[in-house]
């Protein structure tokens, strides 16, 4: 995922959990909130009630490489934060990939 889509500073991080809504799935939670840039960021958060750190860069790769597929359906114009919960240690990439679809659908910002 190219550096212009992610969120990086905490200052994000907190303003998307705080003024942001969200959606919760077995595997993950989803905050959103609208932006000006015109631009579809994400962040990824995973605790470590996930596992060790290992396991958690692992989840993070997933999670990163099932935003980059969804990326071009999403409606520019949203800060996405994604929290791993501790059930996404066990997941393989194809239950990642349709718990954020589902999650991001719930969030209404696919494109129809």
């Amino acid at each position: 995922m190219h550096r212009r889509h992610r969120l990086r500073s905490a200052e994000d991080f907190r303003r998307v959990r705080t003024h942001g809504r969200s959606y919760a799935h077995a595997l993950l939670v989803l905050y959103v909130h609208a932006n000006r840039d015109g631009l579809t960021r994400f962040g990824f958060a995973v605790s470590k009630r996930v596992g060790n750190a290992v396991v958690r860069n692992r989840v993070k790769r997933l999670l990163r490489e099932a935003a980059r597929h969804a990326l071009p359906a999403l409606v520019p114009g949203w800060d996405i934060v994604v929290v791993g919960r501790p059930p996404l240690a066990e997941a393989t990439y194809p239950l990642v990939a349709e718990a954020l679809a589902a999650t991001l659908r719930q969030a209404n910002v696919l494109c129809s």
